[in-house]
């Protein structure tokens, strides 16, 4: 958990000293320059590899150049000095890019029928050739190990993606197959303590129940068909991620706290759909689908209507109490247990929740705000008593 303080208060307060201060600025700016030296190394390896597969265009040749970059790049790593690791660990990086990327691309194009189920077994022999390295291999090599693995998975969750679409996979299959990418992906986040890569396993978890975004004419839209199950689902995502927390050691409290984060977001996400648009709980996954009747729209339309009337249903205005609700509570259980990153994400979803319903419900009914402004303040002044009475300043003794 990273606190926000401000050191020159703090200094004049007489908590802290000024040469403390100083070296937690000094650990705060070496953090984000290490940031950013990561972000550039990594965008300018992504940027050449790709760059030389297509502009070789040439299995050969990428497979030549690719070969003399990856050679390099562990010489300069096993017997280089240290100043000099970084251009290593690119140009190791760079190689083995261009060599798994140009097979990927070589199996695509050459034999397209059969390159979905080769991917999938090139890039998991590769992946468990270079765990095992990175889990007994060399310390400096760790770094390049670490690198070439990630691009394994992806060669590998590739070829299963494109397995599925070759074998034309559809129906209740799918989510297993979601389910399965979304699993590799924590365990890659997990095994190099790599969070971005947790993060992203939430896109496929989501996609279990075809929650997802698409884009059109300048928009980036999120879609859920199934908001309250996707909901239910996050939650259950987010109950498994509060049981690591309180059992793992540091790194795996790191990985479940962003896949927490993560299925926060697309909740809330899948509430502000139901808070416009309501649900019929599980239309999409059991009700009729359109394809099912020839284009009869009429035919399709009673097979629908016929379906609601027998399903769950709830209004948009029944979603928009309930996530205001959660939301306060959260924000409340946040702010008590010094949850920022859950703060935050809470803050903000109650920011855009006022906002659209200020202009989809109520923008004709100032009742509304009155009540809703005066049982504000009652909740304020609750929290603050709520604070006072529960939680005492932490002693500098506790902090150490």
């Amino acid at each position: 958990m990273y606190y926000v303080a401000q050191t020159d208060q703090l200094v004049t307060d007489g908590v802290i000293t000024p040469v403390q201060a100083d070296e937690i600025k000094t650990r705060a700016r070496s953090a984000m320059i290490a940031l950013c030296v990561n972000t550039l190394l990594i965008a300018g390896i992504l940027a050449a590899t790709f760059g030389l597969v297509f502009l070789l265009a040439s299995a050969a040749s990428v497979a030549v150049c690719g070969g003399l970059f990856l050679g390099a790049g562990l010489l300069i790593l096993r017997n280089g000095a240290a100043l000099y690791r970084m251009f290593g660990n690119a140009s190791a990086l760079i190689g083995a890019g261009m060599l798994i990327s140009g097979t990927g691309i070589e199996l695509a194009t050459r034999v397209p029928d059969s390159a979905g189920p080769l991917m999938a077994v090139s890039g998991a022999v590769l992946g468990a050739l270079f765990f095992w390295r990175f889990r007994m291999g060399f310390a400096r090599l760790r770094f390049a190990y670490g690198a070439v693995l990630v691009m394994a998975a992806a060669l590998h969750l590739t070829g299963v993606y494109s397995a599925a679409h070759q074998f034309e996979i559809a129906g209740w299959p799918m989510p297993f197959v979601h389910f399965y990418v979304f699993a590799a992906l924590v365990a890659l986040g997990v095994t190099l303590d790599l969070r971005v890569i947790t993060a992203l396993a939430i896109v496929p978890f989501g996609q279990m129940l075809d929650t997802g975004t698409t884009y059109f004419t300048a928009a980036y839209v999120f879609y859920s068909p199934e908001t309250t199950l996707s909901i239910l689902q996050m939650a259950l995502l987010i109950g498994a991620c509060l049981w690591a927390i309180g059992r793992g050691g540091a790194a795996m409290v790191r990985q479940a706290g962003v896949l927490m984060i993560m299925a926060f977001i697309v909740a809330n996400l899948c509430f502000l759909v139901g808070s416009i648009f309501g649900d019929v709980v599980g239309e999409r996954l059991w009700g009729p689908q359109y394809s099912e009747y020839a284009s009869d729209w009429s035919a399709f339309d009673a097979a629908r209507d016929a379906f609601r009337l027998q399903a769950i249903s709830i209004s948009e205005h029944v979603y928009a109490i309930v996530w205001a609700v959660l939301l306060g509570a959260l924000i409340i259980w946040a702010a008590l247990s010094n949850r920022r990153g859950m703060f935050n994400a809470a803050m903000t979803f109650a920011g855009i929740h006022a906002y659209t319903q200020m202009f989809e419900s109520f923008y004709d009914e100032p009742l509304a705000y009155v009540i809703g402004g005066l049982a504000a303040i009652p909740l304020a002044f609750g929290l603050w008593r709520l604070n006072n009475a529960w939680f005492k300043p932490l002693s500098p003794a506790s902090t150490q």
